[in-house]
């Protein structure tokens, strides 16, 4: 097991977010974890238990999230704002490079932490991300979030879980999804509900078309670090041509494909374990 505690930071517009700190060898670069749009530590538990102590694996809890204050301004729900905040955890722990590991927004997060930061960024780990979004998997993903829903049980959440996620493997078992219900939900009194703020949503369905951001010179600013892009087979979120084009922009990045499974990959599954293994060996 490995030796872990909760912690609070304080960033500058006063809430207060919490991080999870597993001890590891301070000789080497830390991983930093960040999750995707709705998830929470827990999600980042198994690998911990893999490198720590080997590493310190910090696991980050975005505002919004887990146990993470909620913010009242939802228009601060942005990546420019989750990037000073993981800046501002860097600092806190007087960590001067990181190695990254994003899932979806966390990936984004370290796209952009490149283009401001890039000093902090010892390497990097991108989990079923890229500058390019599948428009299937950004439909998929506003046909849910920030909509308040209750369970009156696991198996319930478990159930709703599988129906939102319904490409994503065709290994999981009701129990491997009570699993991630127990990842990804809560218990408020006798029912369970979502992990996380819903008005984190606000500024996926604000009012008009999106504005088309490229983040291609983010991504071209995260390739010149040692990089892994670990992918899911069936990702509706990062398309085989996006993970082309990221391999031609950046040809020193490794990939891993994890067969049979959407967005995204657990980080558990043998293909992501290998690969990550391989990728922290020159650390």
């Amino acid at each position: 097991m490995t030796d872990d505690r909760d912690a609070y930071l304080t960033v500058p517009d006063g809430l207060r977010l919490h991080y999870r700190d597993h001890a590891g060898d301070p000789s080497r670069p830390p991983l930093l974890c960040l999750p995707g749009l709705t998830r929470n530590v827990r999600d980042f538990a198994d690998l911990a238990e893999r490198y720590s102590p080997r590493f310190r694996v910090i696991a980050f809890e975005f505002r919004g999230r887990g146990r993470s204050d909620y913010d009242h301004q939802p228009q601060r729900y942005v990546p420019p704002t989750y990037i000073a905040d993981t800046a501002a955890l860097l600092d806190h722990l007087d960590v001067p490079e990181a190695i990254f590991v994003g899932t979806s927004l966390g990936g984004l997060v370290t796209m952009g932490m490149a283009a401001v930061a890039p000093h902090r960024i010892a390497a990097a780990i991108l989990n079923d991300v890229g500058p390019e979004l599948g428009s299937a998997g950004l439909e998929r993903i506003r046909s849910y979030v920030g909509r308040p829903v209750r369970f009156p049980d696991w198996d319930a959440a478990a159930r709703q879980l599988a129906a939102n996620n319904a490409s994503f493997s065709a290994r999981y078992t009701h129990e491997d999804w009570v699993r991630m219900a127990r990842r990804t939900c809560r218990e408020d009194g006798a029912e369970v509900c979502m992990d996380y703020d819903m008005a984190i949503a606000a500024p996926l369905a604000g009012a008009g078309p999106a504005p088309v951001i490229d983040m291609w010179p983010l991504f071209r600013a995260l390739s010149t670090k040692p990089l892994l892009l670990i992918r899911g087979e069936r990702s509706d979120l990062l398309s085989a041509e996006t993970a082309d084009r990221m391999q031609e922009e950046a040809p020193g990045m490794r990939v891993a494909l994890v067969e049979g499974v959407g967005h995204a990959p657990d980080l558990d599954e043998p293909e992501a374990v290998a690969a990550i293994d391989a990728f922290l060996e020159g650390f």
